[in-house]
């Protein structure tokens, strides 16, 4: 599988408008025990900073902004690292965020990695704003989860702040036997009965061996690129 070019990473400095797009960021902020938007905290502060750098240079470069969620254990993490080209082997729970900038052939990929505990999946509002494309990732092999996975995606395209997003669907661990196919994980999800302007795909892929991951973003690049880039 070849993996997409990954930016230099510059780990411990707050990104500047002048080399965000040339450095991997990464921030895991324990949510449970950040203050709350209603608090005015620090961190939600840094969070809305970096949200708006990233809308000023959205402007100037080509650069598309992917928020990445499930429930836990789906396989996100391991999949943003596994198009990365990176280590697999050791994936710690993502319990606040993770943020990789990647570039995907002319296009910057921001691509918000957001943890899926039962625990914080409020805090997930936090990071809807400005998104241009909504990958949702599903444990196809956990048949028991499935009805709270549902319920959990259609809350999410209730959002206003999403409703124009193009949404990726994963049906990850492929690889695992007794997993359901992606026709199925469509069904389960009821993923026909979605608003009719929303686009939309489904996928089968395996996060382990990296299989179907290409496949589905350049569906989903393609798709944000021919709205946002469509005058170009």
């Amino acid at each position: 599988m070849t993996a997409l070019s990954p930016i230099s990473p510059q780990l411990g400095t707050p990104p500047r408008s002048s080399d965000l797009s040339s450095a991997t960021q990464f921030c895991n902020c324990l949510v449970p025990s950040c203050p709350s938007p209603v608090d005015g905290g620090v961190s939600r502060a840094s969070e809305m900073g970096l949200l708006s750098i990233i809308r000023k240079i959205k402007r100037k470069e080509k650069e598309m902004r992917i928020l990445m969620v499930g429930l836990d254990n789906s396989g996100k993490t391991t999949i943003v690292l596994k198009i990365n080209g990176e280590d697999t082997s050791v994936i710690s729970p993502t319990l606040g965020f993770n943020i990789k900038t990647i570039k995907y052939h002319k296009y910057s990929l921001n691509i918000w990695d957001v943890g899926g505990q039962k625990t914080i999946r409020s805090y997930w509002r936090n990071y809807f704003e400005q998104t241009d494309g909504l990958v949702w990732v599903v444990d196809s092999s956990d048949i028991r989860r499935l009805d709270d996975c549902r319920a959990e995606l259609h809350n999410l395209l209730k959002e206003e702040r999403l409703a124009g997003a193009s949404l990726l669907v994963f049906a990850n661990k492929q690889d695992i036997q007794g997993a359901l196919k992606p026709s199925e994980i469509a069904k389960v999800l009821n993923l026909e009965a979605m608003d009719g302007s929303r686009h939309w795909q489904i996928v089968g892929c395996s996060a382990h061996t990296g299989k179907g991951l290409l496949q589905g973003f350049d569906w989903l690049v393609q798709d944000i690129a021919s709205r946002i880039y469509l005058l170009e």
